[in-house]
């Protein structure tokens, strides 16, 4: 059951104690509030892998994504705004409000982009070329060293294809910081800041942090029905990607039991693994394993003590789980209505319609905000990313009604100057956010039904992500490829014989994108029919 504590006119919901709190993915759909669905964790769509979508036919098995068209909205203080979108004629027009130059540079940049991220999708869709561990025999060894050879011949064709400009162009994106790529494509702040918050969303990371320009690139690699960057919303929310991901594999034969906590993993004295212990007592039995659970939970939490390396135990222990960031689901009666912009209707307009950056008006507000969280307290004016699916999607809120959800930043896992765990320092600091809101959109407070609020502890308890960071682990370079989860373990195999990862804390990452899975059955595939 749901506790309901008011405040402000505000309806706050917590779990109860005793709830279970297991969840079998961040991928879901959940009513929290009689006639208003949530996408609790996870909220958009792009990074889903074509192959994936194709290969398990998901939209016959009920996927619908909803392309946003403008995709993002900046509202600024001074009356001013942005809007971006696939429209070239709309960027080129609405840019030009803050600096031409900008404005004639901009396509060059996404087709930049879009080059870059062709170079990447054959790593996104394989297993990193991992060496072959020791005791493997010595044909399993020829084939390891051809398939070797074959991965990076074919990803040096692709990169010498680029030219030597581009290439040096980018190594320059991947290790640099966000600030500095951005700063040297544009001049205007709004832009510059609307597009540096991809780099940072979901990280620790400041814009000036080197590396954060990967993950610039990271949350541009996606598509939706095959135009590049755009995001969407999935109708039914979330939960319906896992819903239709499940509906292709029970047609295949699958058997899917769900609200079955596993409480550990069963290894034979050999070595092996050999099934999973339920936390009613049932043991399934099983010579293959793959967890989707962090790398953190599964082998810190679910392995036996003394099963595994020290050197494996100790990268994974000391790994970078931190998270800064926060999730609010809001059910309102009436869309924000933004003073910057004369487009004010009931009705939904362009701004309603994509990623709505609030508090991100230049990259030293961004940068302010992670200081911070840097010195141990919630951003005083948190970096706020606003998406209203409801606009798009009429099945998940009541005529009339909307979902919001609130993606803020940057919010540490334990504070310094309070507690998660005190029902009035979050009430202060969901206010805090309301409030920053207000400056935008004045009577946004008075529209709040009620709200659900996860920070870094509740997304770890609720939904399994250690230190509450939504990639399964810090996507920086020294985390990346062949260093995921850690070094000479990237290929989905395990120390344990039979277990496989195939989660986001595996090649190449974190998001909705279906690629470690898919990547790891067929490992799993190529493993099972070894003589």
């Amino acid at each position: 059951m749901w506790r309901r504590s008011f405040s402000t006119g505000n309806q706050c919901l917590d779990r109860t104690e005793g709830e279970e709190m297991g969840r079998a993915g961040a991928a879901v759909t959940e009513e929290l509030i009689p006639g208003f669905k949530f996408s609790r964790c996870s909220y958009l769509q792009s990074l889903l892998r074509p192959s994936l979508i194709r290969e398990l036919e998901l939209g016959r098995h009920g996927l619908k994504l909803l392309k946003r068209n403008p995709s993002s909205f900046t509202p600024c203080l001074d009356g001013s705004y942005l809007l971006l979108g696939p429209d070239r004629e709309l960027n080129h027009s609405e840019i030009s409000k803050f600096s031409v130059n900008d404005a004639n540079a901009y396509h060059r940049y996404e087709k930049q982009l879009e080059n870059f991220c062709k170079l990447m999708d054959p790593l996104l869709d394989s297993p990193p070329p991992e060496t072959t561990q020791n005791g493997a025999s010595f044909n399993d060894r020829l084939k390891d060293k051809f398939r070797k050879s074959v991965f990076w011949a074919s990803f040096m064709r692709q990169a010498l294809s680029l030219g030597q400009r581009d290439l040096v162009d980018f190594m320059d994106l991947l290790l640099s910081p966000a600030s500095k790529v951005l700063n040297k494509w544009f001049e205007s702040d709004v832009l510059k800041a609307t597009l540096a918050t991809d780099a940072v969303i979901g990280s620790t990371a400041s814009v000036h942090t080197p590396g954060s320009g990967y993950v610039l690139l990271h949350h541009v690699m996606g598509e939706t029905d095959g135009d590049r960057g755009i995001w969407s919303y999935v109708e039914g929310g979330m939960g319906s990607v896992s819903s239709a991901i499940a509906n292709a594999a029970r047609e295949s034969g699958a058997h899917i039991v769900t609200s079955a906590e596993v409480s550990q993993l069963m290894i034979k004295d050999s070595g092996t693994v050999n099934g999973v212990l339920l936390a009613d007592g049932t043991e399934v039995i099983s010579p293959i394993v793959l967890s989707n659970a962090t790398p953190y939970k599964t082998f810190m939490e679910l392995v036996p003590n003394n099963t595994l390396p020290d050197d494996f135990t100790r990268a994974l222990k000391y790994s970078d789980y931190s998270s800064a960031t926060t999730k609010i689901n809001l059910a309102v009666d009436k869309l924000p209505q933004f003073q910057c912009c004369k487009l004010n209707h009931p009705d939904a307009g362009p701004q309603h319609v994509g990623t709505i950056h609030i508090g991100s008006e230049s990259m030293e507000e961004i940068d302010s905000a992670c200081q911070d969280a840097v010195n141990g307290v919630p951003s005083r004016r948190p970096v706020i990313e606003m998406t209203i699916p409801s606009v798009l999607d009429k099945t998940i809120s009541p005529p009339g009604k909307h979902v919001i959800n609130l993606f803020i930043q940057y919010t540490p896992y334990k504070p310094s100057d309070g507690s998660w765990g005190d029902t009035a320092y979050r009430e202060s600091f969901a206010q805090k956010c309301f409030s920053l809101i207000e400056e935008y959109a004045p009577g946004f407070s008075s529209s709040i039904i009620g709200y659900d609020m996860l920070t870094p502890p509740d997304l770890e308890r609720e939904f399994g992500l250690t230190g509450g960071n939504i990639f399964h682990g810090a996507m920086g370079l020294d985390s990346l490829f062949l260093m995921r989860p850690v070094k000479g373990w990237s290929s989905y195999r395990t120390p344990i014989q039979g277990l496989y990862l195939c989660g986001s804390g595996t090649h190449p990452g974190g998001g909705v994108m279906g690629a470690p899975g898919r990547n790891a059955a067929r490992v799993v595939l190529q493993d099972a029919v070894k003589p």
